[in-house]
C-alpha cells in the first residue's frame, strides 16, 4: 500500500511548512493525485490521519482531487482520455501513446492559522 508512504511524506512536508510559517494549526491540505498513481482516497486519508496524530495537522481537512488520465497519440497527435482501459488512439487505432496527464502527485495548498 503505497498510500502509507505517500501520506507519511505529505505529513512531513505539512509539518515543515507549519513550522516555517509558524502555524499553530493546519486547517486544510489540498492535494492532487493523477489516476495513474492509483491512490485509494479512503486508505490515503486514514494513513494521513495516523501520521498526523497528536500534531498541528491532526484535524486538518483533506481535499483530494483525482486528475483524469490524458493520452497523446505518437502517430497522429490526437489527445484523448482512455475509455474502458483502452489506451489506443480512437482516431487512428495506434497503440503508441504517451501519458500527458494522470501521473501527477502534488500539494496544491496548505492552510492554517
Amino acid at each position: 500500500m503505497h498510500e502509507i508512504r505517500i501520506a507519511e511524506d505529505l505529513f512531513t512536508i505539512v509539518r515543515e511548512v507549519a513550522e516555517k510559517e509558524k502555524l499553530s494549526k493546519v486547517t486544510k491540505v489540498s492535494i492532487t493525485f493523477g489516476r495513474m498513481i492509483q491512490i485509494v482516497p479512503e486508505i490515503f486519508e486514514f494513513a494521513f490521519r495516523e501520521s498526523a496524530r497528536d500534531s498541528v495537522a491532526m484535524d486538518a481537512e483533506l481535499d483530494i482531487e483525482l486528475a483524469e488520465i490524458g493520452l497523446k497519440c505518437r502517430n497522429c497527435g490526437q489527445e484523448f482520455q482512455p475509455e474502458d482501459h483502452l489506451f489506443s488512439c480512437r482516431l487512428c487505432n495506434s497503440a503508441e501513446t504517451d501519458i500527458i496527464h494522470g501521473k501527477e502527485l502534488f500539494i496544491k495548498s496548505i492552510e492554517g492559522e
